[in-house]
């Protein structure tokens, strides 16, 4: 009986190839657990330079904040900062009016760099300010079709801006990266532009940490940003007038101007058996605005064109915009005061305004 011939080894083709694979497996791990470990360290470089004694407050980072190329910077707003009440209503103020603006295209806006970051929130608030239409593509999902949309949305709110004297504080890259602060920076000046019926916080400033990498080092610094003034710098920009002359240099006088214009809008109020003894207060709700314009251009305002007795703020800037709007048809040019300034008790504003009407209607019977 004849043995079995011996059989060949069978060829080992898929075994090699599982080796091949471990191993590919394994160099994969390791490269990815040595990139990891790259950001782990530049994190830690980060988070040292931040938080070294030059540094009088720790910032949160991010890997993407470390992560920078030789001579590259990063700013983020300092945590302290964004805890101030002041930043925080600022925040909440001009999301809130964003919201209002764009109701009708059901945007709401909930967190700001977020939200504005790639243009498309920013073209529709633009076009519904402006009453226009950008020429950009809807909707842009790639990185690069959305910095161009961005771009031509900032160039054209640069045109609305620059020849206001505007100091454009923000750039394509800085808004699409989320940089808070140039986010911020640009609706203060829109709001301003357009004379948003809203209230500003004044002088907002925040600590901005600014990281910047030189020599493959981390290196940081802090400095103070500040993203609103007083209300009356950050609106319309105009040039001082007598009465910023009157409140600086001569307030002894300012009671003399004050009674002569109280004298000069009870000499038509009393037509109706009214009567003005405290100017700031009096004119807050628009009431009084209304009723004197329509005694000065002798006509009779249709009491549901107004609120007679306003409850709300909303009401009282109604009110005060419907005056002005009295006033334009009367032939007055714009008041040089926001009706919000009026609304809330501004002295100056007030005055504005009634002097406004008192130069055109002071020869009138």
């Amino acid at each position: 009986m004849s043995s079995a011939p011996p059989r060949s080894p069978a060829p080992r083709p898929r075994r090699m190839k599982k080796d091949e694979s471990f191993l590919g497996k394994l160099g994969g791990t390791l490269a990815r657990k040595k990139r990891a470990k790259e950001v782990s360290d530049l994190q830690e470089e980060g988070r040292h330079a931040i938080n070294s004694p030059m540094s009088p407050a720790s910032a949160d980072v991010h890997p993407e904040d470390t992560l920078l190329e030789e001579n590259e910077e990063r700013t983020m707003i300092d945590p302290t900062s964004k805890d101030d009440p002041k930043f925080k209503e600022l925040v909440k103020v001009l999301i809130d009016w964003i919201n209002d603006v764009l109701v009708e295209e059901r945007i709401i806006v909930k967190q700001l760099e977020e939200d504005l970051y790639d243009g498309q929130v920013l073209q529709k608030l633009l076009e519904k300010l402006a009453d226009c239409k950008l020429n950009v593509a809807e909707v842009t999902q790639s990185k690069i079709g959305q910095k161009q949309k961005l771009q031509t949305v900032l160039e054209a709110v640069h045109g609305l801006l620059r020849p206001h004297g505007w100091a454009l504080q923000w750039t394509v890259d800085s808004i699409h990266g989320k940089n808070l602060v140039a986010i911020l920076h640009l609706l203060v000046a829109l709001a301003m532009h357009f004379r948003a019926p809203i209230r500003l916080p004044e002088h907002v400033s925040v600590q901005v940490v600014v990281v910047r990498k030189r020599e493959g080092l981390l290196h940081s610094s802090h400095v103070t940003e500040e993203l609103t003034t007083t209300t009356e710098m950050m609106m319309g920009r105009f040039e001082r007038d007598a009465f910023d002359m009157l409140f600086d240099h001569a307030p002894d006088k300012l009671s003399v101007v004050k009674k002569s214009l109280i004298t000069f809008v009870n000499k038509h109020l009393n037509k109706l058996n009214l009567e003005v003894t405290e100017l700031e207060t009096q004119f807050a709700d628009g009431v009084y605005l209304v009723l004197l314009m329509g005694l000065l251009e002798d006509y009779f305002v249709p009491l549901h064109n107004f609120y007679l007795t306003p409850d709300s703020f909303d009401q009282k800037v109604h009110n005060v915009a419907f005056a002005f709007e009295l006033m334009l048809d009367g032939g007055l040019k714009t008041p040089k005061a926001r009706p919000e300034d009026v609304v809330n008790l501004d002295l100056k504003s007030t005055l504005r305004v009634l002097y406004n009407l008192f130069t055109k209607y002071k020869n009138l019977e």
